[in-house]
């Protein structure tokens, strides 16, 4: 099968298209034909071993000290059941799927990708393509449960910093979706974007310091970790609640399963800023350097 694997650590151009073993089954496990993956902010950090200083040592102990363990990069995925093990009950072979590749051996940038039955997976939402869904996991589980960690049902006030990224751009849907008034901050050329996901204002960090704004905050969600909470205080008000990404985030698969259902009452759209073929993976880990990405990249492994 076609796969994507990187040797060593570095830029994009680390990365190369080959071919390898399919995997072979395990009788607990699904076989997924993959039909689309993204790109996130994980992959580059993995990628380029581009950890915070303070857990680079640590980051380079699981992840591997002198080269990658894992080989193949990719957190997300949505693809087709080909084939199953004997001791899978909660699959049959034909069913749509969508997940994460957190904690298996290989990632998604792959044709095929074996999966424990009782891993991050469950059937994708019917209403989404393959692209669609294979950019949800990954910003939606970490924007979900930050977001109701920091209390969002009792937040009528959110102020969302760096939301036109993939986690900001579910963040504001999600905010949205609880009945808060959204204040969104990027940069100008983005503001059209969040605000056609329902965020009621836009901020342009580039021209005005939204922590001066003489607004309160019940709620400041920095969804790209850049931020402290000192620097947000002055807009928080005295009962406000500061989160960042720059906290854990646990995958549950039952919140992959609240996710579907999300989407399937129209509650929640991924935005997808560029699609490109797995043979353009380079290309596409380039362009998510540059720091432009709006929302989501996917990746398309079956056209």
């Amino acid at each position: 099968m076609k796969a994507v694997i990187y040797k060593k650590y570095g830029p994009p151009e680390v990365l190369t298209l080959t071919e390898i073993e399919k995997p072979v089954l395990k009788a607990n496990e699904i076989l997924v034909k993959i039909h689309a993956a993204s790109v996130t902010s994980g992959d580059i950090r993995l990628r380029a071993s581009d950890f915070p200083s303070g857990f680079w040592l640590i980051a380079r102990i699981v992840f591997g000290i002198f080269s990658p363990r894992k080989k193949i990069l990719g957190s997300e995925y949505a693809g087709v059941v080909e084939a199953i093990g004997p001791k899978v009950t909660k699959f049959s072979v034909g069913d749509e799927v969508f997940g994460t590749t957190s904690k298996l051996k290989s990632g998604s940038y792959s044709e095929f990708l074996a999966v424990p039955e009782t891993g991050i997976v469950a059937l994708k939402p019917a209403n989404f393509n393959f692209n669609e869904a294979a950019v949800l996991p990954i910003g939606m589980l970490t924007a979900l449960f930050l977001l109701r960690k920091a209390a969002i049902k009792n937040a009528n006030q959110v102020l969302i910093y760096g939301a036109s990224g993939s986690v900001g751009s579910y963040a504001v849907q999600i905010a949205k979706y609880y009945g808060a008034k959204v204040t969104a901050v990027c940069s100008g050329a983005n503001a059209e974007m969040v605000q056609s996901l329902g965020a009621d204002a836009a901020i342009d960090y580039k021209k005005e310091d939204f922590t001066l704004l003489e607004q309160k905050f019940d709620l400041v969600f920095d969804a790209v970790g850049k931020i402290s909470k000192a620097k947000a205080k002055n807009i928080l008000k005295n009962d406000g609640v500061y989160t960042s990404t720059n906290k854990y985030t646990p995958e549950k698969v039952a919140t992959l399963h609240e996710i579907r259902e999300l989407a399937e009452a129209g509650k929640i759209k991924p935005f997808i800023d560029k699609t490109y073929p797995l043979a353009d993976i380079v290309a596409a880990h380039r362009y998510v350097d540059t720091g432009r990405k709006r929302g989501n990249l996917a990746i398309e492994i079956i056209s």
